[in-house]
């Protein structure tokens, strides 16, 4: 468990002081964030402050994750302090390849939108297709199961708080893999846009983001300890590599409290595209490999709500001409409605910790439930 909390407190120091210097960086060479025209009027103070912040959630991620694992892995050599081994695995790697690969897809439209100073950087089909080769070699590598490790990360079966009887691979070994593929791309590009629809206020995504990967650092940590390989039995949990999802999961979640002290209103930095694209890709990528596939829409209800605001806005105004919000996605609405941007940060966070919650108390009920 040392691991856990050593990689998310590193990955919180990176953040927390590497940000200001990336603000720095950014601000000298003019990288500032363009504010669309027909946004509310008071998003327009916010024309060229510093973005692409994502970068530094993404670093300090991999350095909390490297770091805390090198230490324990130095301690346990020099037998200075009684440690559990530690090792890097598939399954952490994967959801790391998944933050960067996404991340560096919103890199590039973030770029594009400073570079061309416009509001759109990468079309939809670019962007679209940069998440999809991503999602892909993921999927693929996420059913390998090489080493001693009889067990892939993943599983073909749909889970919600663990495996459930609908399993993919029942259309055969071949149709099952890809449709395993396909589920994995719906997954991946629904929780990376959702994450990107909330990223429009100070504070919102990051904040939210943070509950929600502070959840599955508990959820990694109790499959662990009730892991079929360690406490076998008709309860426990299969799945592959728990704790260091875990500890994955404490990175991120330390490196945006960390990005959050700059990112809060007023915020000195965005996160962009870089930061939106690369944590959403981390929550799914987290949930497919902890098997809690459908618990990510509870955990991450906020982003659920804020994507659907934005497909209601669109289906009613092609169905009927008519729009349902003063604006979409929903952040937006409030503020045309006259409430200030912390109160609305402030009162979705609220929405998303009741989420988180749920999704929680739900996951533990299971448990419970089948002693």
């Amino acid at each position: 468990m040392v691991n856990v909390v050593l990689a998310g407190g590193v990955a919180m120091v990176a953040a927390l002081f590497g940000t200001p210097l990336f603000i720095k960086f950014l601000v000298r060479r003019g990288y500032g964030q363009f504010i669309r025209d027909d946004g509310p009027t008071s998003h327009h103070t916010k024309r060229g402050t510093p973005t692409m912040g994502g970068a530094v959630i993404i670093l300090a991620t991999l350095l909390g994750y490297l770091i805390s694992h090198l230490l324990l892995i130095l301690l346990d050599v020099t037998g200075m302090v009684e440690v559990t081994h530690s090792r890097f695995t598939l399954s952490a790697l994967l959801v790391l390849f998944l933050i960067t690969g996404l991340g560096f897809i919103g890199f590039l439209d973030d770029y594009t939108k400073i570079s061309k100073q416009r509001s759109l950087g990468l079309t939809s089909v670019e962007k679209l297709a940069g998440q999809t080769v991503v999602a892909v070699i993921f999927a693929v590598l996420a059913l390998q199961s090489p080493g001693d490790n009889s067990r892939s990360p993943a599983s073909t079966a749909i889970s919600f708080v663990r495996d459930t009887s609908l399993d993919l691979a029942a259309a055969g070994p071949v149709l099952g893999v890809i449709l395993f593929i396909i589920w994995a791309n719906i997954l991946i590009a629904g929780a990376s846009n959702g994450v990107n629809l909330t990223d429009g206020l100070d504070g919102l995504a990051t904040g939210a983001s943070v509950m929600v990967f502070g959840a599955y650092s508990i959820i990694g940590i109790w499959q662990y300890n009730q892991n079929c390989q360690i406490a076998p039995g008709p309860n426990c949990y299969d799945v592959r590599d728990a704790l260091d999802l875990a500890v994955v999961a404490c990175s991120v979640a330390g490196a945006c409290f960390g990005f959050l002290w700059w990112n809060a209103s007023p915020a000195k930095i965005f996160m962009g595209d870089t930061g939106s694209l690369a944590l959403g890709g981390g929550l799914a990528g987290l949930a497919i490999t902890t098997h809690t596939e459908l618990l990510l829409a509870v955990l991450g209800g906020l982003f659920v709500i804020i994507t659907l605001s934005v497909i209601i806005q669109v289906a009613s105004f092609k169905t009927t001409g008519r729009r349902v919000f003063r604006m979409a996605p929903l952040q937006h609405h409030f503020e045309l409605l006259g409430w200030a941007e912390v109160t609305i940060v402030i009162r979705f966070w609220i929405i998303a910790g009741i989420c988180v919650a749920l999704g929680l108390a739900l996951f533990y009920g299971e448990w419970v439930a089948n002693l």
